[in-house]
């Protein structure tokens, strides 16, 4: 398999790279101090196309696969936004997956123009604080009534919430069956309806740019039509778009890192100190040179991940294997970007101690770095289920 790329590829990258060109260090590190979701950001890939990448052309969208897709999330985390940028787009690029593969006619006409043209924006609305990474123990109840559902619940880590019109969530229809846990969910795509969900957000640590929210549903009403695909195949259809998202997180961890390690450099060659350039050190080159080969090294795992999955090969193990890798090797990176800077790596305007708290969503999400070496180990080494 061939991982350079293409003329075509090529000039997506550079094409979404001069799109986004005017968003510079100043703006998200402002988004960083102020918060507020960058609206303008987002209108930008919107005007630009970019936000279809992955979808089909009949709706809209341009209809190319995951690897392109990963390209275009690796050069927009790339730039001084970081997890912040592509956080703002990353729901509208994945998540439209599950109502491309299992909604109908009627609703991809629906909802996928609008997605890709920015007319509203989509939150994801699947863990919760007593379930964890045990999807199938949610909690969050879909109530039939009539042609609707009433929903009653809670949500955590639920992103842009706070700024989107639309929610997708995934909500019990039935109760949990021991022998059958994963059935009886059912994946929902439909208004957020503020009259009857209570958005509350999460002060956290980073990414101030793209809220992360808790979200309170009593009563909420959803339209039957709203129902992606059956009743109660709801997380079916969500572990098929589990791959594409952790390729991309890995995508972008790596573009992370590689930013990270090259301020750094640039940094190390101008740094002056016993009449010397530190970057002239080895103790200095050495750190730098280990994350430029391990970051290199996750990033061909995620293009073979991605490559397999447009080929439709199966690709579990190498997604996961690219998650895990490319989380390791951009957290060590912005690591070491902020010790090489010394003291003035706590310094906001030399942005790596942003990009070392940034770092920290793909570390953690959308699945833990354990969770996936079970998963591997499991799967690739046939050993047995440890949970």
């Amino acid at each position: 398999m061939d991982f350079s790329l293409t003329n075509a590829q090529q000039a997506l990258v550079e094409g979404v790279t001069r799109t986004i060109a005017d968003f510079g260090d100043d703006y998200w590190l402002e988004r960083d101090r102020d918060g507020g979701f960058p609206h303008e950001f987002y209108r930008t890939l919107a005007c630009g196309g970019w936000l279809g990448i992955a979808i089909p052309e009949e709706y809209g969208g341009t209809g190319l696969g995951v690897t392109e897709a990963a390209l275009m999330m690796a050069a927009i985390a790339g730039t001084g936004g970081a997890m912040a940028a592509a956080s703002s787009v990353h729901m509208n690029i994945f998540g439209p997956h599950a109502i491309v593969q299992h909604g109908s006619d009627e609703q991809k006409q629906r909802w996928l123009p609008g997605l890709i043209d920015g007319t509203y924006k989509m939150c994801f609305a699947v863990t919760e604080p007593d379930a964890g990474l045990d999807t199938t123990r949610i909690k969050t109840r879909a109530e039939r009534d009539g042609d609707d559902y009433i929903i009653h619940g809670q949500k955590i880590w639920t992103s842009t919430a706070q700024v989107t019109e639309k929610i997708m969530l995934l909500a019990r229809t039935a109760q949990r069956d021991d022998d059958a846990p994963a059935s009886g969910l059912s994946l929902f795509f439909t208004d957020l309806d503020r009259d009857a969900a209570s958005v509350r957000e999460i002060d956290k640590m980073g990414r101030k740019a793209v809220d992360s929210n808790e979200i309170f549903f009593d009563g909420m009403r959803v339209s039957a039509a709203d129902r992606i695909g059956e009743e109660g195949k709801g997380f079916r259809y969500l572990i098929q778009s589990l791959n594409p998202e952790r390729i991309l997180v890995a995508a972008e961890a790596v573009a992370i890192g590689r930013g990270a390690i090259h301020r750094a450099s640039d940094y190390a060659r101008e740094r002056v100190v016993f009449e010397r350039p530190i970057g002239q050190n080895q103790a200095i080159q050495h750190p730098l040179a280990i994350s430029w080969s391990e970051l290199d090294a996750a990033w061909l795992c995620a293009m073979k991940a991605a490559w397999l999955y447009d080929k439709g090969e199966p690709c579990g193990v190498e997604a996961n294997t690219a998650k895990y890798l490319a989380a390791e090797a951009g957290f060590k990176a912005c690591k070491t970007a902020v010790a090489t800077h010394g003291g003035m790596g706590f310094a906001k305007e030399f942005h790596v101690e942003r990009l070392m708290r940034e770092i920290m969503v793909p570390y953690l999400a959308p699945v833990s770095q354990q969770l996936v070496l079970n998963f591997i180990a499991e799967r690739a080494l046939d050993l047995p289920k440890s949970y």
